[in-house]
């Protein structure tokens, strides 16, 4: 449910790698990992984190709010589907840097194809995409490996607080 610490280092090394200025976190849970992305933001930087269930959005409120971290966290409530189109008008961006796929397993095709066709991705961007392995994203892990419009890169690593293989799937858009 959460990146866990493993992979949360993962994580952190390459939001300082990408520097990013917008991060786009889709499945917030309990706001774990996005207190780990905006801590290491710059000041000019924001995460808009969607989460569909109001129960687990609620809890990450307050877990931003105790973090003091909410001055660069925009959290939604709501479908990523229904939410993606309405990014860049609602909170006044061009595009994002990285895009941190984290909710349900089943939308990391269909919500990247989203993100394309809206032109939140664009030459540079970075995806980075968790459970690759457990419970699995076979048709994103073929889509991101085979297309020409990406170079990705597999991080293996443990599915969180286990032994059970996981890891996390980076590719960067090339345009």
């Amino acid at each position: 449910m959460n990146v866990g610490d493993e992979k949360g280092s993962i994580l952190d090394s390459l939001v300082i790698e990408v520097g990013p200025l917008v991060v786009l976190e889709l499945g917030t849970y309990c706001g774990y990992s996005t207190v780990r992305i905006a801590r290491l933001l710059p000041p000019d930087a924001c995460v808009i984190t969607l989460e569909f269930n109001p129960d687990y959005a609620a809890i990450a409120r307050q877990v931003i709010r105790w973090s003091g971290l909410e001055d660069k966290v925009k959290l939604v409530e709501g479908a990523s589907g229904d939410w993606i189109p309405r990014i860049k008008e609602h909170f006044g961006v061009r595009m994002v840097d990285l895009v941190f796929l984290d909710h349900w397993k089943d939308r990391y095709l269909p919500d990247t194809k989203l993100l394309e066709e809206c032109g939140l991705i664009q030459k540079g961007t970075v995806l980075l995409a968790d459970n690759v392995i457990c419970p699995g994203t076979p048709d994103y892990l073929e889509y991101v490996r085979n297309s020409p419009y990406y170079a990705s890169h597999y991080y293996r690593s443990h599915l969180e607080y286990t032994k059970a293989e996981d890891g996390l799937e980076k590719s960067v858009f090339l345009g």
